[in-house]
């Protein structure tokens, strides 16, 4: 695996985020040496859903409205059904997530994810992947949308579903390590 001794990378994610999507991609990026910091909409703790349940919290480092993508080497966004539509609809957010664009740094979402990339206009001609059910979102804001496992444009990683996190997971450490 890749080395991301000295990497930050921000998570940006709120309540009704899909638990592997983020459990699992934080702890191989932690794995690989990375500072991995969590981004919300609130202080305190966010609460993940598994099985269509709420299950687990984590802790909130930052809210978004306090952080700038000058702070961080790479973000990444998990999905979930309530998550990404919560965050697409939050301004600090879709600035967060297009300032990262606008530096040309690494970010990386799965499943639902890629949501709050459309609400940040960088999509547009970039082949992509996400869960199926926003397959015709992405299409429709231009994106060349793939039914793949992982894929990259450029600076951005999307897989589609948490069968997908293996190989997510070994491509985004890659990614983040550039």
């Amino acid at each position: 695996m890749s080395n991301l001794e000295n990497k930050k990378i921000a998570v940006l994610a709120t309540d009704g985020y899909e638990q592997s999507e983020l459990d699992s991609p934080v702890e191989a990026l932690r794995s690989a040496g990375a500072e991995v910091k969590i981004i919300s909409l609130k202080s305190g703790k966010i609460k993940a859903m598994k099985d269509h349940e709420w299950s687990t919290s984590v802790n909130v480092d930052h809210m978004v409205k306090d952080v700038k993508a000058d702070d961080f080497n790479a973000l990444l966004l998990p999905g979930g059904v309530i998550n990404p539509d919560s965050l697409r609809a939050d301004q600090d957010a879709v600035k967060f997530v297009k300032d990262f664009f606008t530096q040309n740094k690494p970010v990386a979402a799965i499943c639902h994810g890629p949501q709050t990339i459309i609400n940040a206009e960088e999509v547009k001609g970039r082949k992509m992947t996400s869960y199926n059910a926003i397959s015709k979102d992405l299409i429709n804001a231009g994106a060349n949308w793939v039914d793949e496992e992982v894929v990259t444009d450029g600076n951005l990683t999307t897989s589609r579903k948490p069968d997908d996190l293996p190989a997510f997971n070994e491509r985004i450490v890659q990614e983040f390590a550039k």
